[in-house]
């Protein structure tokens, strides 16, 4: 990893994105077509989304547990909207055995062919409503409120690198309810959750939304969102929570006594998060020279840096030993980078990259001053301070870095939302302004499919506690309820 720069981001944002992913050590392409290796810096900030997201989730009344990657290919056909979804993603596993081949190659074996073909999960529904059935007898039994941390397969043909990848990791949550308004408060609680979420750790603002009917999870009767605004004014879908009504539990005949003794079906819920959020994370904060991690996610939140000749070296690191040992009392994570090999220049290019929120330095000098440089990545402020409270100093820094990469990314995101009365407005903020454009819109998915041809804008979400006021589409001048938000997507 050379210290050669970054291209721009105002120059070609995906170029930028792509080599920043590569270049920090997040991740990589591998040789398996559409796949990623997920690298030890990238995994380690995933792992840190994991433990916040699942303590919020067991803070909510929800438990762990694992279902089968494979699922036969008859439980996709009972639910028929949901198979139309993702029928076009699917990989299908045929055969379960290989064989040497008379010139000596390896082939697959025709005589072990499935009787019944196994679909490697793109999501879970089926084979988990499947398992319920088993679970759920009566009232008692419910609610049942299960997440899952997995992986899924997507056949995607155009990749990058976390966002959309063939395989992938994620979270994906399943709920059974006794009600229909016990399980769209469930709904509406998840989505809070990945709001909350979001805009604490990731320093990522999002409206909370519905989908419009076009553009619902397959099997959902809600699909809601949150929605976040990358820096080159694109949005991106960084969480869902869905509604799933009875349909299946009527698929798979999920039935229960409730308390007055009827039998009935259950009432569902999906949601989830996937490690599109890395990609979230990566293109909300990061700069022309590399990554800017929120505190609340960096796997290493203070480095610090000794610099020395051979006759203050002893000193210098023993003393930087000392500060850390302090700074990790504190719970913060911290790295001293005593490598001999590699010049102060180097080690500070290199953390800059890696988007570490805290820098220090500390030399011959500072000791006899009793003084330490810290730099911060968010704003490229460098200061000598005393080493008197040096900790404390850090634990308050660490917030306010925190609390200013949310507040860039909010004024962005503000500054970026546009109301328009017609089509020719809409057509100029999207090409020249970008961002979330504020309109009208008839209603139809005709309407909506027809922008998208034209301008590649989508229908981001319908606002939760969307002021209703009259107008006329942009698009056809019919009647109109409400405006919508639409963005470009990634």
């Amino acid at each position: 990893m050379g210290n050669e720069k970054l291209p721009k981001r105002s120059e070609n944002y995906s170029e930028w994105y792509n080599e920043l992913v590569k270049r920090a050590d997040l991740a990589e392409n591998s040789s398996v077509r559409g796949c990623m290796v997920i690298k030890p810096y990238g995994y380690s900030i995933w792992e840190k989304m994991q433990q916040q997201l699942d303590k919020m989730f067991k803070d909510t009344g929800h438990t762990n547990a694992y279902f089968p990657l494979f699922i036969p290919k008859s439980f996709f056909s009972k639910e028929a909207s949901h198979v139309d979804g993702f029928a076009k993603e699917c990989a299908v596993v045929t055969h379960y055995r290989l064989k040497n081949a008379p010139d000596g190659s390896i082939i697959v074996d025709p005589d072990a062919k499935l009787e019944e073909e196994l679909i490697v999960r793109p999501t879970s529904e089926t084979i988990i409503w499947n398992t319920y059935k088993n679970w759920i007898q009566s009232y008692r039994d419910l609610p049942l409120l299960i997440n899952q941390w997995a992986n899924v397969v997507r056949w995607e043909m155009r990749t990058r690198l976390f966002l959309r990848t063939a395989e992938f990791l994620w979270q994906e949550g399943h709920t059974a309810h006794a009600t229909a308004d016990e399980a769209v408060a469930e709904t509406l609680q998840m989505l809070e959750v990945y709001a909350e979420f979001a805009e604490t750790y990731l320093g990522v603002p999002v409206i909370k939304g519905v989908k419009p009917a076009h553009e619902r999870f397959a099997g959902a009767i809600d699909t809601y969102c949150i929605e976040g605004l990358m820096q080159d004014g694109k949005a991106l879908q960084a969480g869902t929570s869905h509604f799933l009504g009875q349909n299946f539990a009527k698929a798979f005949d999920v039935k229960f006594t409730n308390k007055d003794n009827k039998i009935e079906y259950a009432w569902a819920t999906s949601w989830g998060v996937s490690t599109r959020l890395m990609g979230a994370l990566i293109m909300a904060h990061s700069d022309d020279d590399g990554l800017v991690l929120p505190p609340n996610l960096a796997p290493i939140q203070v480095v610090i840096v000794p610099i020395y000749k051979a006759d203050s070296r002893e000193k210098v690191i023993e003393k930087c030993q000392v500060i850390k040992k302090n700074l990790q009392k504190l719970g913060i994570a911290v790295k001293l980078d005593d490598r001999d090999n590699q010049s102060a220049g180097f080690k500070f290019a290199e953390y800059e990259l890696k988007g570490v929120p805290l820098r220090l330095a500390l030399g011959a000098r500072d000791l006899e001053n009793n003084t330490i440089e810290i730099a911060r990545r968010d704003t490229k402020e460098k200061m000598s301070i005393s080493q008197e409270g040096l900790e404390a100093k850090i634990q308050t820094l660490l917030g306010e870095i925190q609390q200013n990469i949310f507040n860039k990314a909010l004024a962005f995101r503000d500054s970026h939302i546009t109301k328009v009365e017609t089509y020719a407005e809409f057509k100029d903020v999207l090409e020249n302004k970008t961002g979330f454009v504020s309109a009208h819109w008839d209603g139809t998915t005709e309407t909506a499919d027809k922008i998208k041809d034209e301008t590649k804008a989508t229908i981001r979400c319908i606002p939760m506690n969307n002021p209703q006021e009259s107008g006329k589409c942009i698009f056809t001048g019919n009647p109109s309820k409400e405006r919508v938000l639409f963005a470009k997507a990634y």
